[in-house]
Formats: C-alpha cells, structure tokens, sequence
C-alpha cells in the first residue's frame, strides 16, 4: 500500500489534508488481478482541534457514481460532526480522484475487460478501501455517515467488518437487503407516480408545458448544446428531482421558460436545452448508470429491471396525446444508446446487466445480531429509497433505531444537516447507554 499525502490548506477555521492511497482492484485474487486503484480522501478537522486526539467520522457519499462533497464553509451536518470528530470524506473508487471511471480513462480497454474492471466497484470493494485505509493509519475504531448509497454502503460496513466500528448514522440510505431489484422498482415506479400527481397538481400550467415540450420533440429534431439528440425519453428523467426538497419548484420555473420566439415560432430556448444537458449527471459519471441496478443484486441479474417492470406502468411510456409523466432514478438501455458519453460503454453495460453471480453485498444473519450503535433518519415519502422496505430491514437489525419523519425530502442531510446529524449522535447516544 502506498500513500501520499499532500501539504494542507485552511478554509473557515478547518484543517484540510489530502491523502492518496494505491490500494487493490480485486481484494479476493492479488495474484490474477494484480491492478491497483488510486483512493482518495480528505480529513477535516478544525483547527484549534488539530493536536487533539479525536475519533474519526467517515462519510459516504450517495450514488452510486458520485465523489464526496468538497465544502468550502463549516456548516450543515459538517459543522456538528467537525464538534466531536475528525471528518473523513472520501471519494469511493471510481470517483472524483480515486481512479475516476470515464469513457477516457477506461475507452482503451475491450468490452470485456470494461465489463471484468467495472465488476470491482461496488459497496464491498468501497468498504474494503475504507478498512484498508483504517488499518494503515493505525485508527482503532471509528464512525461512519452515509446519506443514500452510503447508507447502503454503511450496511455493508456492518455486515463485513462490525468490530471497526463506533457508530453509524446513515440518512434516507436504509436499503432492503433481501428482496429481488424487481420489487424495489416495483415501489419505486409507485412512489414517481404520487410524485408526479403531487407536481401537476402544484403547478395547474405544468402539464401543459410538458406535453408542449414532448410534442415539440417528437416533431422536431433538437439537440443539446454538446451535440447530443434530446428526447421525450431524457426529458421524462428530470423527474428525478421531485425526490429532493426544492427540485419540483426548480423544474416548474424551467418549464416556464421553456420557449422563446424565433421568427414567430415557437421552440426551445437555449437557455432550458443548457438547463436539461446540467441535469444529465450520467454523462460526467457514467458509474450512476452502469452500476446504479447491480447496487440491488446479491447472486442474482438486474436484466434491465427499471426497463421491464416499467411495462407494469403504461403511464411512463409516453406517446403524442397522452399526459407526460416524469419518470426518476430508474436506469434504462437506452441510455446507451442516446446519451453521447455512455454510448462506447454500451456492450459492458449489457455484460454487467446480464452479470448474475454478483456476490452478496450484506450479511444478514450479522446484522441481526448488530451490536454497533446505528441511529437513521428515513424519510416517509422517500422517492429513492422505499420507506416500507428500510422499515422490514430496521426491523430486522440489532441495535437500530430510527427517527421516521416526513419533514425531509431524500436530500433532507443537505437541507438540515446540522440538526439530522444531530439527532442521530443523540440516538446513537442512547443506544450506548443501555447495552
């Protein structure tokens, strides 16, 4: 294991140290595949705590596909942590700077081998990371964060490496950890569905400027501003921010804007083409689409599962005359296909989605038997991750305890960090108290 470390800045009263560390691609055959992943993580601590000897809180980042946060200020869920601990925040392998996946820097391999290198990114190889890098710096036990994937992530921590841990906190990110993908898509596709009932009955105009755009797209060929085809099919995913406090307001003022007047005809405005290519986080990290389903697999293929149990819900597959509905996080094929910098990933894609020996990512009967302190804050009407199913799963668990609020949208860690993070320490807390 190598690692490097760089000289550190201040920002706002916080210390900020960046690490590297050269860790292995496949932990369970060094010698087959003896690649390595450069992991990156940044430890904050506040700067009159800096000679102190405080316990780490490692973060998790939601996804998958995404690096950590790079905050510029203390505040929100940040600014209670940095009170008690030094913050850990990494970027999962494959992001940010721990060997970030792009069509550049995995183009120059075959299908095949994209297919074989991009197997070794999910949560297990992550947490894996996470205790190799624990163990490097001689850290005892710490605590751990994870808003979203995270959470799923954080479970998998508890699954596979329980004694390493002094709590966990994880935000709207409590996952099923024994149903087939088929019945998370199945409640997810429900929960769009209310989402989108509660957007048009919001905004009384919506509707109309919706299906004024899809009709404008299928009679007319336009594009993005980077080249690419814009369809009613990427159109319906900017659905996805009805699941975030704020996001269906965002969009509504978009639509609004929608078209200008060229020659005394009507079409769509540079300006929301710009907005719509903003919102497509798939092209910048394509690990959000290609491993976004297999997040749900244990021994089994995901086979497309948004895409076929979208056929359950005619709703979502529009056609001209029919109401527009938004759809969400739901990963498609087509993706590959129109999306401009996941098309040279198209054949891996198909491998990964037929891949059914994906190893299992939780241990069910440890979680039963948890005993690290695990507070969660899940949010009722979570579009993302069905509140139902983080219920059964908590039910399940030893040692759990969550706080079950309809405050909060899915982005609700973003929203109001300081008190979430807050309340869950205190859960924490209370749970040490009486084991």
């Amino acid at each position: 294991m190598l690692k490097q470390s760089e000289s550190a800045f201040y920002l706002d009263g916080i210390k900020y140290q960046s690490h590297y560390f050269s860790l292995p691609l496949n932990y369970d055959d060094y010698t087959t595949t003896p690649d390595h992943v450069s992991v990156f993580f940044r430890e904050l601590v506040k700067t009159e705590n800096e000679d102190r000897d405080l316990p780490y809180l490692v973060y998790f980042q939601g996804g998958p596909g995404f690096p950590a946060m790079r905050p510029c200020s203390n505040s929100g869920w940040l600014k209670r942590a940095l009170e008690q601990y030094r913050v850990i925040l990494l970027d999962q392998r494959g992001t940010g700077l721990s060997s970030p996946i792009t069509i550049q820097t995995i183009g120059h391999l075959d299908p095949n081998q994209q297919a074989e290198y991009l197997s070794h990114f999910r949560a297990d190889n992550i947490i894996r990371d996470a205790e190799a890098i624990r163990k490097h710096l001689n850290i005892d036990k710490w605590a751990i964060i994870g808003q979203s994937f995270g959470g799923f992530c954080s479970l998998t921590y508890l699954s596979m490496f329980p004694d390493s841990l002094l709590a966990s906190y994880i935000t709207g990110g409590i996952p099923s950890i024994i149903r087939h993908i088929d019945d998370v898509y199945h409640a997810t596709y429900q929960r769009t569905l209310d989402k989108n009932s509660e957007f048009f009955a919001r905004f009384p105009r919506a509707q109309e400027l919706c299906d004024r755009i899809a009709d404008t797209l299928l009679d007319n060929k336009t594009v993005l501003p980077n080249g690419q085809m814009f369809t009613v099919e990427q159109f319906q995913q900017m659905g996805i921010c009805f699941g975030m406090a704020g996001g269906p307001e965002e969009l509504y003022f978009q639509l609004e804007a929608a078209f200008v007047e060229m020659n005394s005809k009507p079409e769509l405005s540079y300006g929301f083409l710009n907005y719509v290519l903003g919102q497509q986080s798939h092209l910048t990290n394509p690990l959000y689409a290609i491993l976004h389903e297999s997040i749900y697999c244990q021994h089994n293929a995901s086979n497309w599962s948004a895409h076929r149990v979208r056929n359950n819900y005619p709703q979502f597959n529009h056609h001209k005359g029919a109401p527009l509905h938004f759809t969400g996080e739901m990963v498609y094929p087509w993706f590959f296909d129109q999306l401009e910098t996941l098309k040279p990933l198209k054949a891996a894609a198909e491998i990964l989605a037929a891949k059914s020996d994906w190893p299992n990512l939780y241990n069910v009967e440890q979680l039963k038997k948890n005993t690290v302190p695990m507070a969660a804050a899940t949010y009722v009407n979570d579009m993302f991750v069905e509140f139902d199913f983080s219920r059964e799963t908590l039910r399940s668990m030893g040692n759990a305890r969550a706080w079950m609020t309809s405050e909060y949208e899915h982005n609700g860690l973003r929203v109001d960090g300081e008190k979430i993070l807050s309340t869950l320490i205190s859960m924490a807390e209370d749970i040490k108290a009486i084991q």
